[in-house]
């Protein structure tokens, strides 16, 4: 099944990025007073800033923060999922959990669990979520009424404080150059994730099954 997560929440992430190659766009730690487009990580030659609709251009600091903030996160369950999709067909049948009863296609594995798995389910995201709002977000009794959502000014996207292998780099650059890492390697997950997905919804076969006949 999907448990074999946590690996990708400390990838170096370097798809896309050389070991020894730097960002083209100057990028600094940021705060919410020089939070724009100007110096957001993630942004890689050729393509550079790629945002074709022009939504940041219309967003002021604390809403291109929750962009960045929701790019984050989707990104980092994109890449469990993702590896999930992996792991999850290639023991299937052979793994200890659940008396080794899950089979099939990855999408429906969530449906063969017992329903004991959704309780510890919904409580680890739940406990997960509650605290990303502590953390990243001002309560909701000190925020203005026309700014629901609004992030602490101190906050930085995606930065929860959860960094058990102290990963994260003091120097600047160096955690720019991480942090655009780790939106990359989110960004092909999400593509890779939704592409796992469609190709089990079309023809009901496994990833596994489409990469061992191929």
């Amino acid at each position: 099944m999907k448990f074999v997560l946590l690996p990708l929440l400390f990838s170096s992430a370097s798809a896309f990025v050389s070991s020894g190659s730097k960002s083209p766009v100057k990028q600094v730690v940021l705060s919410e007073s020089n939070f724009s487009i100007d110096n957001l990580p993630g942004a890689l030659a050729p393509v550079g800033f790629f945002d074709p609709l022009g939504f940041a251009e219309k967003a002021d600091a604390n809403t291109l923060k929750r962009y960045r903030e929701a790019e984050v996160t989707h990104g980092r369950v994109a890449m469990l999922a993702t590896i999930g999709f992996l792991v999850g067909e290639q023991v299937e049948g052979s793994s200890f959990l659940f008396d080794a009863s899950i089979k099939g296609p990855a999408i429906t594995h969530l449906a063969q669990v017992p329903q004991g798995f959704w309780v510890l389910l919904v409580i680890f995201i739940a406990a997960a979520e509650n605290k990303r709002a502590v953390v990243g977000f001002v309560s909701p009794n000190d925020a203005p009424v026309d700014q629901p959502g609004l992030l602490r000014e101190d906050y930085y996207p995606g930065d929860v404080g959860f960094d058990p292998l102290n990963l994260k780099p003091e120097d600047p650059d160096e955690f720019n150059e991480m942090a655009t890492k780790e939106l990359q390697h989110g960004r092909l997950a999400m593509l890779a994730s939704a592409g796992f997905i469609a190709q089990e919804c079309t023809d009901g076969k496994g990833i596994i099954e489409h990469l061992t006949s191929s």
